[in-house]
């Protein structure tokens, strides 16, 4: 991504600069496109159901994940690590919906992204008091390749911060629809999302789903 075509976007009143590398994209995901992503969303839930991870030290995770593509990430006492089997259902973890697919492409192609060829995408829902404490995503093996996120249904605080945790992190508030895309100087940034409030949402009802793109292989 070079300097100029940065700054362009940035001029864009809905694109939002988050630091080098990394934009947040307002309104992206269309209504059309958003009611595509959920009926996507259902059909990998029904192969690869919701469940709450454990983390190495044993810790149950507030959020509810699955995943989808050649590979998804999974945590338990074992450690982080991406696989190609939904240890839940014992099989291949279900294929990325096309819908998915292209919204991922074309939100990295808007950063600046060109290329992007993500193999994963975690499913993340978010009900009413779950959060994500700030972590980075380093258990991919190609960290060329950028991050997409995307929020769908009720709005969250969003957590940025810098290479080390200890640093501040940006706060700033996601709604549905918004992408937000990291990659180069800001590919191992610090992030997160606060604790989730309570509200009902038209397109997701009284939760929210993200779903993180990633290169994973």
């Amino acid at each position: 991504m070079t300097g100029d075509l940065f700054a362009g976007l940035a001029r864009d009143p809905s694109v939002e600069r988050i630091t080098e590398g990394a934009l947040l994209l307002r309104a992206f995901v269309s209504e059309e496109e958003a009611a595509q992503l959920m009926a996507g969303i259902e059909t990998v839930l029904a192969a690869s159901p919701l469940r709450h991870m454990q983390t190495p030290g044993g810790f149950r995770m507030s959020v509810a994940m699955s995943n989808c593509g050649r590979f998804g990430w999974v945590t338990d006492r074992r450690g982080y690590r991406y696989q190609s089997l939904d240890p839940l259902a014992e099989r291949d973890w279900p294929p990325m919906p096309d819908a998915f697919m292209a919204l991922a492409v074309r939100a990295a192609e808007t950063a600046g992204f060109a290329g992007f060829d993500p193999d994963a995408c975690l499913v993340n829902r978010y009900d009413p008091g779950a959060r994500m404490s700030l972590h980075q995503d380093k258990n991919e093996q190609d960290m060329a390749q950028p991050i997409v996120s995307v929020s769908l249904g009720l709005p969250a605080t969003f957590l940025f911060g810098g290479m080390a945790r200890t640093d501040k992190p940006q706060r700033m508030r996601l709604e549905s629809g918004d992408v937000v895309v990291w990659g180069g100087a800001a590919r191992l940034a610090f992030h997160g999302i606060d604790t989730l409030r309570d509200g009902e949402h038209a397109l997701t009802g009284r939760c929210r789903y993200n779903l993180t793109f990633r290169r994973a292989r």
